[in-house]
């Protein structure tokens, strides 16, 4: 009787000729050196800038109110001294096309700058990783931490560090809701914990997503999970500033004295890479910028900074990882030369476009009316007789007003002949109040044998009457009267 074999995964026994492939990858758990230098500094002045911009605004005061705050409840959006409405959505679509052409433009101009030091992915990192350096130490320490066995130290500094991060996740939490329900009364509930449902699924839900993208993921979002990594390489151009190596300069790497001077290193067969291995042990990532660049690298330029200080130990000149151009890598360009190429056609072009665009967002913002209007008809009674065989038609006015202050408004039909208002012409809306107003348009029954059967159309025009703050202003909202047959 003969011996049988288990198959193999996809069929194949284990006799059988060939290799074997994982569908699946195994990621080698990435320990980032710590590293200071001149860009170092700037990353942390964007981390302070932006994490104080976002703690901080929702705590700030307008006119005894929170400065920013989308009400999505009562469908107001506060924003300093602007109330913006649902109605008021270009505005949003105007703000995205403005960040999408600024970020063609800064990628198109020096690489990932948005990655490196503004983007919330690698600005929360920094921070988590900060608590991870206090906590659990420097790079040797995490290492060694990692593959000593579990005992009260490693479990303590293990524990601290997690409870650390799920508290600062969970602040982040908070502060995001705060944005949607006034953060005030959002800290009266903290003592009780007496959020509302969605409250507490927003606060866990983003703070736990904030937990787990930088304590965990880090760096296997930048590499799989955001698109920017993938279409890239279609801003970039030659004349891209870009962190290279400078392989000229520094091939053949390799060890040596640090007794060789820089005059010695043609004659002892060496360049200026010692091959320390410093650039890769400080990338977040985890890629080697000397074999040139990759859609891994987010453009944080910590490299640059440990390589100069690399060669500032070794009396070696600064500059062997540095941002350069594909072409003056290539031609050996000053970097005057390669800043010179800076204003080409595409950059120009994104300039335009953006400058046409925050124009023209701020010349609408500026020209914009301090009140909208919207006319539905009532879809109960389209058109009926009333006394003295009047035609009548009902409406509904829906009167926002976009001030913080009471306003009072003039109604008014044009546009047909014989029509007039069978309703009080002038209302009074509240501070940020929306208020749905019944209009009813008459017209006599000449008129309305003049016109015919039929839909016609007509005006409503509202003005805001003149106050102390402001002058009368008109809205002007197209609308159709019905005569039945």
């Amino acid at each position: 009787m003969s011996d049988t074999h288990a198959a193999a995964p996809g069929g194949s026994s284990p006799d059988a000729a060939g290799e074997i492939v994982s569908l699946y990858a195994a990621q080698k758990k990435i320990y980032a050196r710590a590293v200071s230098g001149w860009f170092a500094t700037w990353r942390w002045v964007l981390v302070w800038g932006t994490q104080l911009l976002f703690y901080g605004l929702p705590w700030l005061q307008w006119n005894g109110r929170q400065a920013v705050l989308f009400d999505l409840g009562a469908r107001r959006f506060y924003i300093g001294g602007l109330v913006l409405y649902p109605q008021d959505f270009i505005y949003l679509t105007g703000l995205l096309i403005l960040s999408a052409y600024a970020l063609f433009l800064f990628t198109a101009v020096a690489g990932r700058l948005w990655c490196g030091y503004a983007c919330p992915q690698t600005v929360y990192t920094q921070i988590f990783m900060w608590f991870e350096n206090r906590i659990e130490g420097d790079r040797a320490k995490r290492m060694k931490l990692d593959a000593g066995p579990w005992n009260g130290e490693k479990l303590l500094r293990k524990g601290g560090k997690q409870l650390v991060w799920i508290a600062f996740g969970l602040w982040t939490g908070f502060t995001f809701v705060g944005y949607f329900t006034p953060i005030r009364e959002l800290a009266a509930s903290v003592m009780t914990l007496g959020f509302g449902p969605w409250e507490w699924f927003w606060i866990l839900f983003y703070g736990f997503a904030t937990y787990g993208n930088a304590g965990f993921m880090r760096e296997q979002v930048c590499k799989y999970m955001c698109p920017y990594a993938r279409f890239q390489s279609a801003m970039f151009d030659h004349d891209t500033m870009i962190i290279s190596y400078d392989a000229q300069r520094g091939e053949p790497r390799g060890s040596r004295p640090k007794s060789l001077a820089h005059a010695s290193l043609k004659e002892a067969g060496k360049g200026e890479c010692i091959d320390c291995t410093l650039c890769v042990q400080v990338c977040p990532t985890g890629i080697d910028i000397r074999k040139g660049l990759q859609y891994e690298c987010i453009g944080c330029a910590a490299c640059i900074d440990v390589c100069d200080s690399v060669m500032d130990k070794m009396n070696y000149p600064r500059g062997l990882i540095r941002y350069a151009t594909q072409n003056g890598m290539d031609k050996h360009w000053s970097r005057e030369q390669m800043l010179r190429r800076v204003l080409r056609p595409r950059v120009l072009v994104y300039t335009a476009i953006m400058v046409l665009i925050v124009a023209a967002f701020a010349a609408s913002l500026a020209l914009r009316t301090p009140f909208r209007v919207d006319v539905v008809r009532d879809r109960g009674a389209l058109a009926r007789i009333v006394e003295d065989g009047r035609i009548e038609n009902v409406y509904r006015l829906q009167l926002m007003n976009a001030t913080e202050r009471v306003q009072r408004f003039r109604i008014d039909v044009e546009g047909l002949a014989g029509a007039a208002l069978a309703t009080k012409a002038e209302v009074e809306v509240g501070s940020t109040e929306s208020r749905w107003v019944p209009v009813a348009v008459q017209i006599s029954p000449d008129a309305a044998g003049s016109l015919g059967a039929g839909a016609h159309p007509l005006r409503f025009t509202i003005t805001r009457l003149a106050d102390a703050e402001g002058g009368a202003v008109e809205v002007r909202e197209k609308s159709t009267f019905v005569v039945p047959r």
